[in-house]
């Protein structure tokens, strides 16, 4: 089964209007923006991983999804899988602590379960922000808004991709891809502004075309302007095939939002060196996604970005930039 096959049937039990039709990153109850993320071995994150960059990723791809919603911070619920190596397990923790701590997330409870022994972990994570005075969802976009892209994309795929030629590869890219840093900051001053925001976490161009599908519009992407960093740059190139990279290979833990056009966010109170780049337009109904280079239309890739398939897990594990949708 098809993540969105499974996510469609689960529509006719989550009927409670908090759960936004399931066609969104959060839930909305009372004030409260809710988010739960699991996290896989093999598909989330690499064996070999260190575990208190895990802990750490796990806290911080829940507090993507809150930045998405420009919510505060208040507490989270965790599931914990023990892997029967104490020092493992501590390490673990100590990088879930690590990150709670950096940004003012109290643990409040959760559970606790062993594994036999060569399980894969499965790690889960439910984040609970407090609302601002407006929560963009995925569905709010207009025909005419303007497409902006908070960060950067490509750099956790590059990372993992060193890590795959070279287990000991170090440098920003590893880094990034281990250790993601939500942009709640940028999330809390677009918000209020936004007609619709959301992180992204399976690839660019996937996270786009669910956008534009969500909000009953066309994403037209140029793929010239899409921001790539200096260390991405140095270690895959800028041409087209590494901006196609870049644009769907996911766990970037950026943010898209769609702005009037009349608004220019560089006049709003962004944090020092936020990294914001306008990447496209919406338009009326039609193709969810189209993408330009030069001037001209670049056919889409095969692939968009990571959606779960029910199989992979059993015939071919899917690399650990997966679904956070």
């Amino acid at each position: 089964m098809r993540e969105s096959d499974a996510i469609e049937r689960l529509r006719r039990i989550a009927t409670h209007p908090a759960a936004l039709g399931l066609r969104d990153d959060a839930a909305l109850l009372e004030g409260l923006v809710l988010t739960p993320d699991s996290m896989a071995e093999g598909v989330h994150f690499l064996p070999a991983d260190p575990p208190a960059s895990v802990g750490w990723k796990l806290v911080a791809v829940n507090l993507s999804d809150l930045a998405a919603k420009g919510a505060t911070p208040v507490a989270a619920l965790l599931s914990l899988t023990l892997s029967g190596d104490e020092a493992r397990d501590m390490a673990l923790i100590d990088g879930i602590e690590a990150a709670c701590e950096s940004y003012g997330l109290a643990l409040i409870g959760g559970d606790t379960i062993a594994l036999p022994a060569g399980a894969p972990r499965v790690l889960g994570l439910t984040a609970i922000g407090r609302a601002g005075t407006s929560t963009p969802l995925r569905s709010g976009a207009r025909p005419g808004d303007h497409l902006w892209l908070v960060g950067t994309v490509g750099d956790s795929a590059a990372g993992l991709a060193l890590l795959r030629a070279d287990a000991a590869a170090t440098g920003a890219l590893v880094d990034i891809y281990r250790r993601p840093v939500p942009l709640l900051a940028a999330g809390q001053a677009l918000a209020p502004h936004a007609h619709a925001m959301m992180d992204v976490s399976d690839g660019l161009l996937l996270d786009c075309r669910r956008l534009a599908q969500a909000s009953n519009c066309t994403a037209r992407i140029d793929l010239d302007s899409v921001p790539l960093s200096a260390a991405f740059i140095q270690s895959r190139g800028d041409d087209l095939a590494a901006r196609i990279f870049a644009a769907t290979g996911g766990d970037d833990y950026a943010l898209i939002a769609a702005l009037p056009p009349e608004l220019d966010p560089l006049s709003l109170s962004l944090p020092p060196g936020t990294s914001i780049a306008r990447i496209g337009t919406l338009a009326g109904q039609g193709d969810l996604l189209s993408l330009t280079s030069g001037g001209r239309p670049v056919e889409l890739p095969e692939q968009l970005g990571f959606e779960h398939l029910g199989h992979q897990h059993r015939r071919n594990p899917p690399a650990p930039v997966a679904d956070r949708g």
